[in-house]
């Protein structure tokens, strides 16, 4: 019996140690797939984990972390709470529920996630931060001040305490001391495009136009995505007689924000007043989709098609208007007006009976007045009186800005001037948007004519991110190929191995791919397609390792060149290799070997757009900005057309 006990227990151990070692590897891959922004792979591989480990709080956080950039905060929300029941001491799990609460609406909730996370990282400056806006978000003004007490006598040159302070002390009308604090966030930091605007607020409630105008020209420099700036800055032209600038404002406006109410209602006004009547029918019709009982759209957009001709739908509007509000005895005096063009004596005489009848108490309105620039209207204000008023937010809302590193997507984290990618094997067909044939390889093309229609390999220099359904698929291929492997000898299992390796290479499963594609070298050390692959695989290993913080990167980039170049040996007529040893060595910061190997790549194949891309960031990179602009013109001109944002940045200097 003793005997037996000890055979289980042997036997059992092993399985506990595989069992951990499968749940981390799952939680690796599940993480590398997150890094390079395949969330639903990466979700289905924390699943994974979850199912073998439920009570590790890892795969449930990172799940938490995927569903957050998939716009999924409910679902974020509910894994964060998972992963702190099992482990209640990790202060980026609060973080990141913290946040996905405040999407959500829930400031209360977050603000009590910032006040657990804080007793584990006291010293955390952004969880002050976002503590101080959920303070400002539930207007509890008075615990914002002492939070804010205390953060600027720790930090006392934090430029965003100050403006933060500046927003509580307006939403308590308190101008003057806004005034004072944001000076002070000024003077800390004069780059910081938000507290311009919110600078720029003040001057637009006091009327002072061309200071709104300045502040918000420097809050548009440093911050030229956000549409709300445009919309102030519009007004505060119109306010100045520049009702060619207060357009320009507002088509920019919309071209970014292409939903905003207040643009295109206040554009829709400049456009009547100006006479382009046809395009302002059309701003009032898109706020009318939006808000389809928005009475002051309504009668704008009545005036204009009685202006334009379109009496029965001028009629239609005013009628909708006046049933609303029986004594708007001006819709009365101008539908009177339809009613007498189309020859409706009746209908009209009723009207301007009802109107004669308000002449005993009140005088007639008259002619529709100019659009009245010196005036505005609340947009929550229904006095039907101010129709032809500009409209203004109620509140002129700051956008909060909250500090976490789970900001915008992976990518926008990444450096401002991003390398093309690599190019890889990939049995998905990626025609690019730079040329639209598929990338060629002679050795690539010896293969395919081997295998099936199914099993044919591409070269790919953007794969597509995987859905639930596509994942399958490749596990499923992955399954199939184990099997014939089982079984496989030769050429043929060398052939498999390389498939099952490119397939374990789309699912982000970089160290099952790298293993197989040393089988293959072992086999056959000729083959350049296995050394490509597996400089690619240990490439993207490296990136995710030294984004964790981990690993050598000076030995695994000396790996992956070595790879490179054997594949290079074996293959020295594919330009791919030559560009993707080229992206090595423009990322070890070796920019003379990373230019030298572009420039083979532009001999083999002068249309090779990326390389022209990377080789004039290159250029960039070491001061030849004449040569690099150059290259990224060529790039823009063979279809790279993020060339042109990078080429308008440098152009300046």
């Amino acid at each position: 019996m003793y005997r037996k006990i000890v055979f289980i227990i042997a036997m059992y151990v092993p399985l506990v140690g595989m069992a951990q070692f499968n749940t981390d590897r799952l939680v690796t891959i599940g993480r590398s797939a997150l890094y390079y922004e395949d969330y639903v792979l990466s979700i289905q591989y924390f699943n994974q984990a979850i199912s073998a480990k439920p009570h590790l709080y890892e795969p449930w956080y990172f799940r938490g972390v995927a569903k957050y950039y998939l716009d999924d905060y409910v679902g974020a929300e509910n894994d964060c709470t998972q992963a702190i029941e099992r482990n209640p001491y990790v202060v980026g799990i609060y973080e990141l529920r913290g946040l996905s609460r405040i999407r959500q609406n829930k400031f209360d909730e977050a603000a009590d996630d910032y006040i657990r996370a804080l007793k584990y990282s006291p010293d955390n400056q952004s969880l002050w931060h976002n503590r101080v806006l959920c303070r400002i978000q539930q207007k509890n003004f008075e615990q914002a001040h002492l939070d804010l007490d205390t953060m600027l006598a720790r930090w006392s040159k934090y430029a965003r305490g100050y403006s933060m302070r500046a927003e509580v002390y307006m939403l308590q009308k308190d101008t003057a001391r806004a005034v004072e604090a944001l000076d002070r966030s000024l003077e800390l930091d004069p780059y910081d495009g938000s507290t311009w605007a919110a600078a720029a607020v003040i001057s637009l409630s006091r009327s002072e136009w061309q200071e709104a105008e300045k502040r918000l020209d420097k809050a548009i420099h440093l911050v030229p995505n956000q549409a709300g700036n445009y919309i102030n800055r519009a007004l505060a032209r119109v306010n100045r007689n520049n009702l060619r600038g207060a357009m320009s404002d507002y088509d920019t406006a919309l071209d970014l924000d292409p939903n905003n109410f207040l643009g295109h209602y206040n554009r829709g006004l400049l456009r009547a007043q100006v006479g382009d009547d046809n395009r302002a029918i059309t701003d009032f019709d898109f706020v009318l989709g939006l808000e389809p009982d928005n009475m002051m759209a309504l009668f704008n957009r009545g005036l204009l098609l009685d202006k334009t001709g379109d009496l029965h739908g001028a009629i239609r509007d005013y009628s909708k208007v006046i049933d609303r509000y029986p004594n708007f005895w001006t819709g009365l005096h101008y539908r009177a007006g339809c009613y007498r063009r189309l020859g409706m004596t009746r209908q009209a005489e009723t009207d301007e009976f009802r109107i004669y009848k308000a002449r005993l108490y009140k005088s007639l309105y008259g002619k529709q007045p100019r659009l009245n620039k010196d005036q505005m209207r609340k947009r929550s204000d229904e006095d039907l009186d101010k129709y032809n008023q500009l409209v203004v937010a109620d509140e002129h809302e700051v956008e909060h800005e909250y500090e976490n590193d789970y900001r915008g997507r992976v990518q926008n984290r990444r450096v401002d001037m991003a390398f093309m990618p690599m190019y890889e094997l990939s049995y998905e067909q990626h025609r690019t948007e730079v040329k639209p044939f598929m990338a060629f390889d002679s050795q690539v093309e010896a293969f395919n004519s081997k295998v099936r229609m199914s099993d044919r390999l591409y070269i790919n220099c953007v794969p597509a991110k995987l859905d639930e359904r596509r994942s399958a698929v490749y596990f499923s291929r992955i399954d199939s190929l184990s099997s014939v492997l089982a079984h496989d000898s030769g050429e043929s299992r060398r052939s498999s191995l390389l498939r099952r390796a490119v397939a374990y290479s789309v699912i982000q499963n970089f160290e099952s791919a790298i293993e197989d594609l040393s089988a293959v070298i072992l086999a056959d050390s000729t083959s350049s397609m296995a050394y490509w692959q597996r400089a690619v695989c240990r490439s993207k290993m490296e990136t995710f390792e030294a984004s964790q913080g981990i690993g050598t990167s000076e030995i695994a980039s000396a790996t992956v060149i070595a790879d490179f170049s054997a594949a290079i040996r074996h293959n020295p007529r594919c330009a791919y290799l030559y560009y993707n040893r080229g992206n090595v060595y423009a990322s070890c910061k070796d920019y003379v070997n990373a230019i030298e190997d572009y420039n083979r790549a532009l001999v083999l194949d002068e249309n090779l757009a990326e390389a022209y891309y990377n080789r004039g960031l290159v250029c960039l990179k070491s001061d030849r900005l004449s040569e690099g602009i150059n290259d990224l013109s060529k790039a823009g001109e063979l279809g790279l057309y993020t060339a042109y944002s990078v080429i308008k940045k440098y152009s300046k200097k």
